[in-house]
């Protein structure tokens, strides 16, 4: 009789974390002017702010969220790390998803205020590795990888060895890493990926832990996570792998999606084409991939069972809901961690609201636990670095 690993090996899929009894499941903190009543109609009430954000996260907390996604754009809101660092001596057990845009901040430093987070979180920082341009700038795609795999490369060096020794095309760095060292044993924080241009699944596959994807077809994803699986046994590895999708759930398939259409009740299409267009990312390959999503819909813009392509109308990146009641969309996250997916990033709208939905009717339904516990990274005792247990340098 097959185990559920030797189904995923049979599949090509290899996840790092192999048991599919633990799942990880995070919320999302709008902090990129992403919070709605209706969707393209801003509401003063839902607007980007740290009243509004920070009661979103202690909610998420409160939920039993294992871990938040903090999003990072140049556009209207709060920036990332700024809000975590605020947020985190409110958090007791939950774990922040910082996102980094890479080159925004030299690696060393970088890896310093990674390092000093973890330690205010006590070792439940992880983080989403960003790819794409810098606010007026433009970089061809080989490029801008190139420059954030030495960017990733750099931030294992400080986390990983007694020195920084690096000698690449955008940094020539050799420092002592007793700065940088992180809470997180092991090999520090886990680096959260997102991507599938052909540039972007290599870095992904050498430098990060975690493979993030946009929700599509349960066929397409599937075929990412073997392309991944490939890519990654090249260099001697494998990584876990996560979905970031919306939800929308409600006792009845009925209610849930007539909240799907009252979403888009009051969207105007050019609005909707302002905010996608925005984006830094809005011109990615992902983008187009969820586009194409759109394309693929029926009427009702349900390209899969109970996958809605509606939320894509009015907002780049991830631009699909899952839209039932408590059953299908237990069901459907299922099916999904039976494909080898560990780790779950969702949102809904308002966030307020959908957080509490989600963590009536489908946590309890899941045995919740966080990657970077599982492999070890996160110490039981205070770690013996300069900013813990270890002598005042």
């Amino acid at each position: 009789m097959n185990t559920p690993t030797d189904v995923l090996l049979n599949a090509g899929i290899v996840p790092r974390t192999r048991s599919p009894e633990i799942v990880e499941m995070s919320w999302f903190a709008p902090l990129c002017s992403d919070d709605f009543q209706f969707l393209g109609v801003p509401d003063a009430k839902l607007k980007s702010s740290w009243a509004h954000t920070s009661k979103i996260a202690l909610e998420a907390e409160r939920q039993g969220f294992n871990n938040m996604l903090c999003p990072s754009s140049f556009q209207v809101g709060q920036d990332t790390l700024t809000f975590a660092a605020g947020i985190a001596p409110h958090l007791k057990k939950m774990s922040l998803l910082a996102a980094v845009r890479c080159g925004e901040v030299h690696p060393a430093m970088l890896a310093r205020t990674l390092a000093t987070l973890d330690h205010m979180l006590e070792g439940r920082l992880t983080v989403n590795i960003i790819s794409s341009d810098l606010p007026g700038e433009t970089l061809d795609s080989k490029t801008r990888y190139a420059k954030s795999r030495e960017v990733c490369e750099i931030l294992r060096q400080c986390w990983t060895q007694d020195q920084i020794n690096f000698q690449g095309e955008f940094y020539k760095l050799n420092l002592p890493t007793s700065p940088c060292k992180p809470y997180q044993q092991n090999g520090g924080p886990l680096l959260y990926f997102g991507g599938l241009s052909p540039d972007a699944l290599d870095l992904c596959a050498r430098e990060c832990d975690v493979f993030l994807m946009w929700p599509e077809t349960e066929d397409r994803l599937r075929s990412h996570m073997q392309e991944m699986t490939r890519r990654a046994e090249a260099f001697g590895r494998q990584v876990d792998f996560g979905l970031r999708v919306h939800v929308i759930v409600r006792e009845t398939e009925t209610e849930a999606r007539a909240a799907a259409q009252r979403l888009l009740s009051k969207l105007d299409d050019k609005k909707g084409d302002e905010i996608r267009s925005r984006a830094l990312d809005s011109k990615s390959f992902g983008v187009a991939k969820q586009a194409e999503m759109r394309t693929l819909a029926d009427d009702e813009g349900f390209a899969e069972d109970i996958l809605w392509t509606g939320v894509g109308r009015a907002r780049s990146g991830c631009g699909c809901a899952l839209v039932g009641d408590p059953d299908q969309i237990v069901a459907k996250l299922n099916r999904y961690v039976e494909m080898g997916i560990r780790s779950f990033v969702l949102s809904g709208y308002p966030h307020f609201d959908e957080c509490g939905l989600v963590g009536k009717y489908v946590l309890p339904k899941f045995r919740l636990g966080k990657l970077a516990e599982i492999q070890g990274r996160i110490p039981t005792t205070p770690p013996d670095t300069p900013l813990a247990a270890g002598a005042r340098l």
